[in-house]
């Protein structure tokens, strides 16, 4: 069998309509597009294309309680992750208060996906199984720690840093992006 995977780094919210897409291109083909609850939160409303259109597409949403990938990009441009994570204010007018309750899996449900959540990795290994022998829109549902956990980027992603700024972590930021800025070959 083929299968095909969307996932979207630098153009989040793609994910699902170009599952869609693929699924329509391709009848018969066991599509899978893989979600972060950031890039869910774009475009969930064509899940509602899917199940109209009987399409057995396959999604997995790994819901971190943020915008992981976007914290990660904030930290190296010196935004500290601000804003990053799904919380209420704090008194001192942070986002570091008690964490919203957001139910991604729920919210997937009430668009008329089947939705199977797992906790272990037997439970990952068995949801995806069921999934992929679905012909309905399926969700696979994993939560994951809110912490900030990913490896570092390997490449190098031409975001500007701002040129004047008072805090420590931007102006380091500044510093970095200047040095890669630098280094950066022209191909054309």
């Amino acid at each position: 069998d083929q299968y095909h995977l969307e996932y979207g780094y630098s153009c989040m919210g793609y994910e699902i309509p170009a599952g869609i897409g693929v699924q329509q291109a391709a009848p018969g083909t066991p599509v899978w597009a893989l979600v972060g609850d950031g890039t869910y939160l774009m475009m969930p409303t064509e899940i509602v294309t899917a199940v109209q259109e009987g399409l057995p597409l396959n999604i997995v949403l790994i819901q971190n309680h943020g915008y992981a990938s976007i914290g990660g990009l904030s930290e190296e441009t010196g935004g500290e992750r601000f804003g990053t994570a799904y919380r209420f204010r704090a008194a001192d007018g942070t986002f570091t208060g008690a964490p919203l309750p957001v139910d991604l899996a729920a919210n997937a449900a009430s668009l008329g996906m089947d939705v199977l959540r797992a906790k272990t990795v037997r439970e990952l290994r068995e949801a995806l199984a069921a999934a992929r022998a679905s012909d309905r829109p399926t969700c696979v549902y994993v939560e994951t720690d809110p912490a900030p956990t990913a490896p570092p980027a390997e490449a190098w992603w031409d975001v500007p840093v701002a040129e004047t700024a008072s805090r420590e972590a931007a102006v380091e930021a500044r510093e970095r992006y200047d040095r890669q800025v630098a280094t950066r070959r022209r191909h054309l």
